[in-house]
């Protein structure tokens, strides 16, 4: 993005850093209200984990984004940055791939226990109702918590072997909230109740949303849209840029220092903030601090984990296609957590008579599967959908790799108390300094709650608003559930603690 120059004036002066979902959301709305706002871009794509990458004419996103929210604000914004003819209407898809069939996802008790076969599906009921008796007593975390709702067997089948690819670790070292923010209130039992009572008589259920909304070029031609507006407000866009120092005086900072080779003959230049909103991941801004946080915020800093991911997109016929958005790959004898079908998002992402496969690996930065080599993970996918018996062999035209490095905030034993040491500190400190998004509040957050933390934030600091940006996907609400006869829009709203002015 070309970077822009502003003569001082008295107009507030502010530093964002990051250009995910989070970080233009909080520029844009900034611009428009006449802010001068220059966003900082450590690499060289706009749009964070919500980018999409682009290869020899093919588009496929990093991760998979389903444009579907429960807070008007969000909704309104993403058709004023993109017009309503660049929006697709697309049915939602997902399934789990478990020895050799597939299975509805989330869960649905009787296509889960068929699918699993008469003997298998008595256990798994039997499992269950030995955990109504006698519930696991300890729920704190993710092991726990899951058992407790479908039984140790539906637990152990449908959820231990993706978590523990996904992390990389024991589901008994994963905190509960992981859990609590992606499965919420669906449990064997409700499934059941749901599928046997009369749905006339149906008065609070839940379901899931059968289509969402979705950018005809993937979700980065909505943030690549959104940087282009937010310079043509009079805002800067930097790209390969790094915030390296942030700077502060006693109650507040007051800049940040930024490595920008290609803006500096020397490599580095000090900008003066009046604010600073922060994307950054919550662990190298508390790091980042000069003169330096104390010691137990640093300490709080480092403990702080986060997992990354690579994506190998492979080319294949159209015949090796599927209706899913993504399928979940619970089989241990494969590497790969999950599958995207970039056709079944968007004819506009694949070319004709093919589409383009994206095979999602979770690892560590700089770990035996992140550091192989690119040609070495393409043919590992090919194997690995070769074994799977999705694509015949030698039917693979081509692929690509892309990684994302701190995908995933962590959520581990330690996390939470980590979190409170440096919201405390900075919130005491530098409380003109506003965390946001998923990286930067170290927070499972989906898209629309990080652009709703990034509302709310410029209310704070245009406004004096005094929302409680933390309380943002705290409520246990599913994401992508919404409830029929009693259902209001504004619930969630007043759950996020957003004032909507409509009556409840």
């Amino acid at each position: 993005m070309a970077t822009g120059a502003h003569a001082k004036d008295a107009r507030t002066n502010i530093v964002v850093v990051g250009a995910g979902p989070a970080g233009l959301t909080a520029a844009y709305q900034l611009a428009k209200r006449g802010s001068r706002v220059a966003v900082v871009e450590q690499t060289a794509a706009i749009g964070g984990i919500s980018q999409t990458a682009e290869r020899d004419g093919w588009r496929f996103d990093i991760g998979g984004h389903r444009f579907f929210t429960k807070v008007s604000q969000v909704n309104d914004l993403w058709h004023e940055i993109l017009p309503d003819e660049d929006f697709l209407l697309r049915p939602r898809m997902s399934r789990i791939y478990y020895r050799g069939k597939l299975f509805d996802y989330p869960l649905r008790a009787m296509n889960a226990l068929r699918g699993l076969g008469l003997v298998e599906a008595v256990r798994c009921v039997g499992s269950y109702a030995r955990v109504r008796f006698r519930p696991p007593r300890d729920q704190s975390h993710f092991e726990g918590w899951v058992t407790a709702r479908f039984g140790e067997r539906l637990y152990s089948i449908f959820f231990k072997t993706y978590t523990e690819k996904v992390w990389g670790v024991a589901t008994t070292t994963l905190r509960a909230d992981w859990a609590a923010q992606r499965i919420k209130n669906l449990s064997l039992s409700r499934a059941v109740i749901n599928a046997l009572l009369p749905k006339r008589n149906q008065k609070d259920i839940t379901s899931l949303i059968e289509e969402f909304q979705y950018p005809k070029l993937g979700p980065g031609m909505m943030w690549e849209r959104c940087a282009e507006w937010v310079e043509k407000l009079g805002g800067t866009v930097t790209t390969e840029a790094r915030v390296t120092a942030v700077h502060r005086q006693p109650g507040r900072c007051v800049g940040v220092t930024v490595s920008d080779p290609d803006g500096d003959p020397d490599g580095d230049r000090r900008v003066e903030a009046d604010h600073l909103i922060s994307t950054m991941p919550l662990s190298e801004l508390a790091l980042a601090m000069d003169p330096p946080a104390p010691s137990a915020v640093r300490a709080a800093a480092s403990g702080l984990k986060h997992r990354d991911f690579l994506t190998v997109a492979l080319v294949v016929p159209e015949q090796f296609s599927f209706p899913d958005n993504w399928i979940y790959i619970h089989s241990p004898e494969v590497r790969v957590g999950r599958i995207q079908n970039f056709g079944s998002w968007s004819p506009y992402l694949v070319k004709d008579g093919r589409t383009c496969l994206g095979l999602e690996y979770f690892c560590n930065e700089g770990d035996e599967l992140w550091s192989l080599p690119d040609q070495d993970l393409i043919d590992l996918g090919i194997a690995e959908l070769e074994r799977l018996g999705l694509v015949a062999p030698g039917r693979t035209e081509g692929g690509y790799v892309v990684r994302m490095p701190k995908a995933y905030p962590v959520y581990d034993e330690a996390y939470q108390v980590h979190v409170q040491t440096i919201r405390q500190w900075l919130a005491t400190e530098v409380p003109n300094v506003h965390p946001i998004g998923r990286n930067g509040m170290h927070r499972y957050n989906n898209q629309d709650h990080s652009m709703l933390t990034a509302l709310l934030a410029v209310e704070n600091i245009l406004d004096a608003a005094g929302h409680d940006v933390w309380a943002i996907n705290a409520d246990e609400e599913y994401h992508e559930e919404h409830r029929t006869g009693e259902y209001r829009a504004s619930d969630p709203d007043r759950a996020a603690g957003v004032s909507t002015g409509r009556p409840t």
